[in-house]
């Protein structure tokens, strides 16, 4: 069974303080798993994890992986801002984006990011409104399908992402014309894996491509983003990803392809999100009504505006009702928000310990695209995130929305003129 980081008696404290729902995140997790990480990928001196901004878009947080020696990686003019605003620059950035307007191109310049190119057409695009950096990386799709052991992990051919093998020798051609001396390599084939083979696989296909790439136009490959992809057990019963096994084939792979080609100053880059965020994340919520009609409900304070996982994709989030562990799960619910949708459930047909009004309830695995994905439909207000610290105390890193911020963008002075607005 998953056993959250808190206990009743701590989140009793903080209720006290903060009301539910909110997003709590485990400072000690966050910390350790990232020096995991390091120390898998140790053997590579070049080794840097680019935190996935998108995951969990809170300074706070950003401080602690910067603190512990990650950069950050964004996909947007904000997520850009956000990290100049918490200190990182230059090619502690990576810009991965796709789709991209200008003014993103021009902030990710004016800060010196790295600059992943999605597509061959926005190589002249960029350098229409922008001077050309040294570095460039490429965001590669070989199309197809994705496979690990004749299982399909992914379709790759489906995505709306990358430049097609050919396009990337194009593109290096192109890019040496217009100054570029290094270029990265990046792709991102397949999503929340937990098997051990994903990166070494990946790996194994991107360092090849680098070869060919090298013997095809000279060109420098200074490194290698594996990006994202590797994943959380969500489900109690699943193992999780072993980090050093994988760091260890990662290596393994790069001995066999690399350094045969004489290219062993290669950096490997990370991109990961939900391994390095999602365990160390709850939702916190409080039981509000039970209904027993054809089913039998509870219904929390929380919603999937709070947490979309499973409304959006039918995601499992393991829940565990608080001070309740130990008794039998013998009663069948759907936990449900408030919103005037039906898909606005966190778990369905889910056998739980017998849950009171005002019970306190742990959602799991909510560290990442949590309260990221959140949303104000409804007029629901995204909710607080806490941090609980090494030392056992908290701290407010982002407070609850107020209906004066649901309001804040309207043009609304001469309909509404009560105060509580």
């Amino acid at each position: 069974m998953k056993k959250p980081f808190v206990n009743l008696e701590q989140l009793k404290e903080i209720t006290e303080q903060y009301p539910t729902p909110f997003h709590l995140y485990d400072e000690r997790g966050i910390r350790e798993n990232a020096r995991r990480l390091k120390k898998a990928f140790q053997w590579n001196k070049g080794f840097k994890e680019y935190f996935a901004v998108k995951a969990t878009p809170n300074p706070a947080i950003l401080n602690i992986l910067k603190e512990e020696g990650c950069g950050a990686d964004c996909s947007s003019l904000t997520e850009l801002m956000l990290a100049e605003a918490v200190g990182f620059a230059g090619e502690e950035i990576m810009f991965s984006s796709n789709v991209t307007p200008a003014e993103d191109f021009i902030c990710a310049n004016k800060l010196q990011a790295i600059i992943n190119f999605d597509d061959i057409t926005h190589i002249d695009f960029f350098k229409q409104i922008a001077e050309m950096p040294e570095t460039i990386s490429l965001r590669y799709n070989p199309g197809g399908d994705f496979k690990i052991s004749n299982a399909i992990m992914d379709k790759p051919g489906e995505a709306k992402y990358g430049l097609t093998r050919s396009q990337l020798t194009e593109a290096i051609k192109k890019l040496q014309l217009y100054g570029v001396k290094h270029f990265g390599l990046h792709a991102f084939l397949a999503s929340n894996t937990t098997t051990n083979e994903y990166y070494p696989e990946l790996a194994k296909i991107l360092f090849k491509t680098a070869v060919e790439l090298n013997d095809e136009t000279g060109a420098h490959i200074s490194f290698i983003n594996l990006s994202g992809g590797v994943g959380i057990p969500y489900q109690p019963e699943q193992q999780p990803a072993d980090i050093m096994a994988i760091g260890e084939g990662v290596k393994q792979a790069y001995a066999e392809v690399l350094l045969p080609a004489g290219m062993d100053d290669v950096a490997i880059y990370t991109e990961l999100g939900r391994f390095m965020l999602g365990p160390y994340g709850c939702l916190v919520a409080t039981a509000l009504h039970e209904k027993h009609i054809h089913k039998d409900y509870i219904g929390l304070d929380a919603c999937a505006a709070n947490l979309m996982r499973p409304a959006m994709y039918g995601s499992y989030h393991h829940i565990t009702v608080m001070g309740k562990e130990n008794q039998p799960c013998d009663h069948k619910y759907d936990i449900t928000g408030g919103l005037c949708e039906n898909n606005d459930k966190f778990a369905i047909d889910r056998m739980l310990p017998k849950i009171d009004i005002g019970d306190l309830l742990v959602i799991h695995d909510t560290g990442a695209h949590g309260f990221a994905m959140g949303y104000n439909y409804n007029g629901k207000l995204r909710s607080a995130e806490i941090l609980l610290k090494e030392d056992g105390s908290t701290q407010l890193i982002r407070r609850a929305e107020t209906p004066a911020d649901y309001f804040a963008t309207l043009n609304i002075t001469d309909y509404f003129k009560s105060t509580r607005l």
